[in-house]
């Protein structure tokens, strides 16, 4: 998993992966060994380089905030891969744009049909994966050219599911 993390106004490039129960860091491309649990809701205890720490997470209407100690941070995590983490949905989004899926599963919903018009971030069509029910959307406000599977399809990931132009 890749984020982009701001604290306050540095902004760092965060890589995340758990495997055998472990997790693995990179922050800015450098290798970081760290272990966390969450102790309880909104709180989390890291150890950082073999340091101990205890940050606490408080969302408000003016934004993410961490606690670190008495030490206060403003914080903003983004997922580049998340259409609600844009700048600006519609950058770069000239012309056809293809939908895929993004993990393999069936289709259990067509909430739009070709030719319908549709708006930025507004969902296409459902996907179940393992149980979770993921909504494909809409890159761009336009009309959708073609969907390219029906419900109760088999998609892998990557596969052309629609086209909104």
């Amino acid at each position: 998993m890749n984020y982009e993390v701001r604290i306050d106004d540095k902004l760092f490039h965060l890589e995340l992966d758990r495997s055998e129960g472990q997790w693995h860091c990179k922050l800015n491309g450098t290798a970081i060994n760290i272990d966390a649990v969450l102790t309880r809701t909104n709180v989390l205890s890291i150890l950082l380089e073999g340091k101990a720490y205890e940050i606490k997470r408080e969302l408000t209407i003016n934004g993410l905030h961490l606690w670190v100690g008495s030490s206060h941070y403003s914080a903003e995590v983004r997922d580049p891969r998340s259409l609600r983490h844009r700048k600006d949905g519609t950058a770069g989004n000239k012309g056809p744009q293809m939908l895929t899926a993004a993990m393999p599963g069936k289709v259990v919903r067509v909430l739009l049909q070709e030719g319908a018009q549709v708006e930025a971030g507004q969902g296409i069509l459902v996907v179940e994966a393992m149980k979770m029910q993921n909504e494909i959307k809409s890159p761009k406000a336009g009309r959708i050219q073609k969907i390219m599977v029906a419900t109760s399809d088999a998609v892998n990931a990557g596969d052309l599911v629609a086209i909104v132009e």
